[in-house]
């Protein structure tokens, strides 16, 4: 029999896969903490998966933590807020943040680590590092917010080496930071497989975001015509791509409290723009983005109702 002394002991020493054995969710703060919760046993046979987010978590974020945990052996969920990606530093400021709200919902969700580092852990020296995209950064949200992408692929890049995931688990309503992230996988050859998880919906068809809860309650209710008119838009085979853009625009601005910043209709893998139905069968996607107040929404569709020049 294993005196109790010993026992404590034994747990409190005990690898994170023993750990998990408990049911338990262990919380990291640093890169030190997170060593010690996989230095302790090897990684033999079982595979880590990694969620990224910013925090404020939703459901569209406990349906990436699901796809993760369905695919791997341990769940890592990351919550921190990354400055180096925002453009504008109010944007930084207003950004909801409640990491005991964060760690509540994961609890019993099947996330075994919940890695919330603080800025300097992520970076312990200034990151000076430029990552050079391409045409997939000069559209969209690239063309918008420039340095964004660059900012993204610096922390993603740094968890990737803290963490040391197998595989990382993003939505695709950032659907262009997730090509931007295989793209980063691909110039940087990280061992890292990518996985793109369908986009969460509220009831009304808004997709889910952590910015939603930001919304006054008639932005959120107006809100919803951005997902019917995307969907409405899949439909209408008889307009050009420019027309329907168009159209697409104009139906979103009619709502007196919604701005559209941009719509675009792009291949779904490189995402550049497309200019006419025609050409060979491609799977198409149609992007927004679109201000409420102050808040910025983004969403997209995809289709493969036409084909492409």
């Amino acid at each position: 029999m294993v005196p109790a002394t010993a026992g404590r002991s034994l747990i409190k020493n005990m690898s994170i896969f023993a750990a998990l054995l408990l049911k338990r969710m262990l919380i990291a703060r640093t890169r030190k903490e997170l060593d010690s919760f996989f230095g302790r046993a090897g990684r033999e046979n079982r595979t880590l998966g990694l969620v990224p987010t910013m925090g404020a978590l939703h459901q569209g974020h406990m349906s990436l933590v699901s796809c993760c945990n369905s695919e791997n052996d341990v769940t890592v969920v990351s919550v921190f807020v990354n400055p180096t990606q925002f453009n504008d530093p109010k944007d930084l400021e207003i950004y909801p943040r409640d990491l005991e709200k964060d760690i509540n919902m994961l609890s019993g969700s099947g996330c075994d680590v919940v890695f919330a580092p603080d800025v300097e852990t992520i970076y312990p020296e200034p990151d000076n590092r430029v990552f050079n995209f391409g045409p997939l950064e000069r559209v969209m949200e690239g063309k918008l917010r420039p340095g964004h992408f660059n900012g993204v692929a610096q922390v993603v890049s740094r968890l990737f080496e803290l963490v040391k995931p197998d595989r990382a688990y993003f939505g695709k309503k950032d659907i262009q930071q997730l090509a931007i992230i295989r793209k980063l996988t691909a110039l940087t050859g990280l061992p890292v497989e990518i996985r793109g998880c369908d986009t969460l919906r509220e009831n009304d068809g808004l997709a889910m975001s952590s910015r939603n809860m930001l919304l006054t309650g008639e932005q959120r209710k107006n809100a919803a015509i951005i997902y019917r008119t995307l969907r409405e838009a899949t439909l209408k085979k008889e307009l050009g791509v420019d027309q329907l853009k168009t159209w697409i625009a104009d139906t979103i601005n009619s709502n007196t409290l919604l701005k559209v910043e941009y719509v675009e209709i792009a291949g779904s893998s490189d995402l550049q723009p497309v200019t006419h139905w025609a050409g060979s069968e491609a799977e198409l996607v149609i992007c927004v983005a679109v201000r409420a107040g102050n808040i910025r929404l983004i969403d997209n569709v995809f289709f493969s109702n036409f084909v492409l020049l």
